[in-house]
């Protein structure tokens, strides 16, 4: 189990040495430790009939994966989909391609099947819609963007009807209850939304802190964001390095001037950080409201928003009115709190006085707008196979 929340962040190294590295080899021996194991079912029949269940390879899988962590995204879906014994071909991201080549490497040097993995680099509007498409490609798994999530969706009905499983956008809530330790709070509500520059599918995006303890925690969290150390990731002692390329950095600008101009206030950062670079320095934004567009859209950035809310009906409310279920963050002492929370909560994953705690065992996914099926864990192995009722009559069987 990697918990993020244990981890000091630092160079580049560090994040992939502490936390991507570890967490590809823990989900690839766990499927392969399922790659013996799929086994079906004998089922008991009204007459002489033996009847049973076959799970089978669903075929050739089609993978499309993001930028953001291409290591880890690349074994969610490869693990899996090699343990039900289906072929892949996956695209990496534009701009993160070397990883999946480098790793798929390995993998053959450690004996893979030839032509049982297959990568192939290109950009998104050519290379990704000629897999989605594909005729032959029998299951696409695809994670990024919602609106990206939608067009891929459309080629799979419109070729073949491929299964197609969605692991796509979030604006998590990150609940921060009145009987919290502040500091504490502050903290992991820092974490929760700064970490990689913000750029996390389930980053909680949306910081509800209840009113007793609003202007304490606003002030701590400005505090915190100001103190974030900005620069080269590749230096000791940097915690946020820049945003992946200039679409995303003029992107998140955007957002933040469109705070602004909205009339949330502006606690701290709101601008480049230097005079070069694709850098942005952490930001803070208090007083946001649920209309705001900084409230509703995915920013994908170092862009804290934080809400203030007077009671659980209230937040559990406001915390649903979202298109996205990826994700939640409760921190709280109340365990009545928290059972009420866990179950309301709108989210494939609910975490509970920590955040970003992956573990290769423990499905990913989302309600809503955030996808479709699960990623890791037993459940999901069932996107990659098939299954098939056999019956066969019985003639004269001793049992009966």
């Amino acid at each position: 189990m990697m918990n993020l929340w244990h981890l000091r962040l630092g160079i580049v190294d560090e994040q992939a040495a502490k936390v991507e590295v570890p967490m590809v080899a823990r989900q690839i021996r766990y499927y392969a430790g399922w790659a013996d194991k799929l086994h079906g079912l004998t089922v008991p029949a009204d007459g002489p009939f033996r009847m049973q269940t076959l799970h089978e390879p669903i075929g050739v899988m089609g993978s499309i994966i993001p930028w953001n962590f291409p290591l880890i995204m690349y074994c969610f879906k490869v693990g899996p989909a090699l343990a039900c014994g289906c072929t892949v071909v996956l695209k990496p991201a534009e701009q993160t391609p070397l990883a999946a080549l480098f790793i798929s490497k390995l993998l053959y040097e450690a004996g893979l099947t030839p032509g049982a993995l297959n990568v192939i680099p290109g950009y998104g509007p050519t290379a990704g819609p000629a897999i989605a498409s594909h005729m032959d490609v029998d299951k696409l798994a695809f994670t990024a963007s919602t609106e990206t999530g939608k067009i891929v969706l459309d080629l799979a009905t419109k070729s073949n009807l491929k299964s197609v499983t969605l692991e796509l956008g979030g604006k998590s809530p990150f609940i921060v209850c009145e009987d919290a330790d502040v500091d504490k709070a502050v903290e992991l509500a820092h974490m929760a939304l700064f970490f990689n520059q913000g750029q996390c599918c389930c980053v909680g995006s949306r910081t509800f802190v209840h009113e007793r303890i609003y202007d304490e925690f606003v002030e701590k969290a400005r505090q915190r964001a100001v103190k974030r150390s900005v620069g080269d990731p590749f230096k000791e002692g940097i915690e946020q390095g820049p945003q992946i390329d200039t679409e995303q950095f003029d992107k998140i600008l955007k957002y933040i001037k469109s705070g602004v101009e909205c009339g949330a206030t502006l606690e701290s950062g709101g601008e480049r950080h230097g005079n070069k670079g694709y850098y942005i320095k952490p930001t803070e934004f208090s007083n946001v409201q649920d209309d705001m567009l900084i409230a509703k859209d995915e920013i994908f950035g170092p862009v804290q928003t934080i809400f203030k809310f007077k009671n659980l009906d209230e937040v559990i409310r406001r915390s649903n009115a979202t298109h996205y279920g990826l994700a939640a963050g409760i921190f709280s002492q109340n365990i009545d709190t928290i059972n009420t929370l866990t179950r309301a909560l709108k989210a494939g994953t609910v975490w509970v006085n920590c955040y970003d705690v992956f573990d290769a065992a423990l499905p990913l996914g989302g309600y809503k707008m955030s996808g479709h099926g699960r990623e890791k864990g037993y459940d999901g192995m069932k996107n990659y196979l098939q299954v098939k009722a056999v019956c066969t009559p019985l003639v004269n069987p001793a049992w009966l």
